[in-house]
């Protein structure tokens, strides 16, 4: 290693202490690249103060280290063009007249750019030097370093606070007994850190951090108080899949799926403050996955999971057996609309199911606003009632306990609301969005704001039924994802598969499925059903652009006019 004086100013000092190999180019979006493999390039900086904005560099140092091994150092004195405070020159040693005949720092970026390269970027409070070279980098016209980057100070604070009296560079070396000791002089530090960065990576090791991702996440999981209970997560692997979090007995206490199994679950153990997430790590004695081979499996399988199991610390998924329904009772002589939790063949139009009993009842208020259904439950004998129902009386409503409506007429009604629920769903959403532009021009915004509610809910119910409808209407149906394929049947996922593998078969019967006349109103689907089918289409939509159909056996095309929108605008 060469020691820099004042006599070596005419280019950086970069000195290789082992053979370098070629690099290979190295995505570091891959966080999950072992530790072992990634090539540290710990940089210190002396400067003038502390103020990027303010303040200029003085002098480099960075040493590229990989595997344990150093493979070379980088140390230059820099011109900043400024005087040097003497405050400066008490701590760092480093004169005015040491950096008189160095280079300016115009001059030091290529060579130092160069060094770097897209190793990974440590330092002791790295956003101090990061920050310098950033600003740097501003002023010459170029972007901010892309790298990751590495803090021992923060991990120091996570991994070592209980032995030290303070996690300050000088005392770390001091009290671990690091081969380096630092100086305030570029090189020295860096040298120091390197070393603090290796006795870290021994310490991590026993909270099972094997890769980048693992590091640079450590120091908000290290001070979790469940952080012990990171070693359940050793055998994660960073592919996609779903995960279960259970209990002392066994028991699923969670659910979840993830593009990336280990990432997403050793997320939980962050210090983030988040609902029910420190009761749940209390709770958790094993964590337990599935590798799936893409999103529509997972999501498929995460979901099939939470029916089975109905985990206590998953919401959504778990209340499905309450999804309730909206039916309109075809076989009384005057049929209405209800809201039901039961779907029974007794020739009924049911749609649904719906999320929440509040969002049904929503939806029959928005079809009785746009079509003079029947509200009052009198039992439609057809005879005048001695009461007769306010929507009735107000002329809402063609109710039977009024006698101004004949059977006859009432059937008019009835068949028009069958259309606009199954095929024509202007002739509900139109009057609707007429009333209102009505409500709108005479100022009433509270009322259009609440039949716009009305709306939302009976065309997002409608766009639904088109969605599931399309899905089962489709039969057996054969996709490509990239070099994987998937099976739909009716729209639920029978299996996975890729050219090279088997298939995996997601515990679904493997039934030949009916295949629907576009024509024929199908049977309302069962509440899992229903969330699977919806799983899937949401799904399809997200991932359009690069799905590919290989096969279907019955219809897959949306005959219907596009839904119009009554989502309210998000104010900016």
């Amino acid at each position: 290693m060469c020691a820099l004086n004042e006599h070596l100013f005419a280019a950086p000092v970069v000195t290789p202490l082992a053979p370098v190999p070629t690099p290979r180019q190295r995505a570091l979006e891959d966080l999950g690249t072992a530790l072992h493999d990634v090539t540290f390039v710990v940089i210190d900086l002396e400067t003038t103060g502390g103020s990027a904005s303010s303040c200029a560099i003085t002098e480099i140092g960075a040493v590229k280290l990989r595997g344990g091994e150093c493979l070379g150092t980088y140390q230059t004195l820099v011109d900043p063009g400024c005087a040097i405070p003497p405050e400066i020159t008490v701590i760092t040693g480093i004169t005015e007249a040491m950096v008189m005949r160095a280079p300016r720092i115009e001059s030091v970026t290529p060579s130092l750019l160069e060094f770097i390269g897209d190793g990974v970027i440590v330092g002791h409070n790295v956003r101090f030097d990061l920050s310098f070279v950033n600003a740097t980098l501003s002023h010459q016209g170029r972007d901010r370093l892309p790298n990751r980057s590495v803090d021992t100070l923060a991990l120091a604070r996570r991994l070592l606070r209980s032995e030290v009296p303070n996690c300050r560079l000088g005392t770390l070396a001091d009290r671990l007994r690091l081969s380096h000791q630092p100086t305030h002089r570029a090189l020295d530090d860096a040298l120091a850190t390197g070393d603090l960065l290796h006795l870290i990576l021994e310490r991590a090791g026993s909270l099972g951090v094997t890769g980048l991702d693992d590091l640079i996440a450590l120091p908000t999981m290290a001070g979790n108080a469940q952080a012990q209970k990171l070693r359940l997560t050793d055998r994660m692997p960073r592919e996609p899949g779903v995960y279960l979090f259970r209990g002392r007995t066994g028991n699923v206490l969670y659910v979840g799926k993830a593009a990336n199994l280990r990432s997403r679950v050793r997320s939980y153990f962050s210090t983030d403050e988040r609902r029910k997430i420190a009761q749940l790590l209390r709770e958790t004695h094993r964590i337990d996955h599935r590798v799936c081979r893409n999103g529509l499996e997972a999501a498929v399988l995460e979901l099939r999971l939470i029916h089975q199991h109905l985990p206590r610390f998953n919401s959504q998924g778990t209340r499905s057996s309450k999804y309730p329904y909206v039916k309109l009772t075809l076989a009384e002589r005057f049929p209405r609309l209800s809201v039901v939790r039961t779907v029974c063949d007794d020739g009924g139009l049911y749609l649904g199911p719906v999320s929440s009993a509040k969002r049904a009842k929503r939806i029959v208020e928005a079809i009785e606003t746009a079509v003079p259904i029947r509200r009052c439950t009198t039992r439609s004998t057809g005879r005048t009632s001695r009461t007769v129902c306010t929507p009735a009386q107000i002329g809402v409503a063609c109710c039977p306990c009024s006698g101004h409506t004949s059977e006859a007429e009432y059937r008019t009604v009835v068949d028009d609301l069958v259309a606009g629920l199954t095929v024509h769903p202007r002739r509900l959403l139109g009057p609707l969005e007429a009333r209102i532009l009505m409500l709108a021009a005479e100022e009433r915004y509270e009322e259009a704001a609440d039949v716009r509610d009305r709306a939302d809910a009976l065309a997002g119910l409608l766009q639904r039924q088109r969605r599931f409808d399309l899905l089962r209407r489709a039969g057996r149906m054969r996709i490509r994802i990239g070099s994987d394929w998937a099976e739909l049947a009716g729209g639920l996922l029978t299996g996975c598969g890729s050219v090279d593998d088997p298939p995996s078969l997601l515990d679904q019967a493997d039934e030949s499925p009916t295949t629907h006349d576009p024509a024929e109103r199908l049977p309302v689907p069962s509440r899992p059903d229903a969330d699977e089918l919806l799983c899937v289409a949401r799904w399809l939509d997200e991932n359009a652009g690069r799905v590919e159909l290989e096969s279907v056996e019955g219809t897959l095309a949306e005959p219907l006019p596009r839904l119009p929108s009554f989502a309210a605008r998000k104010s900016r």
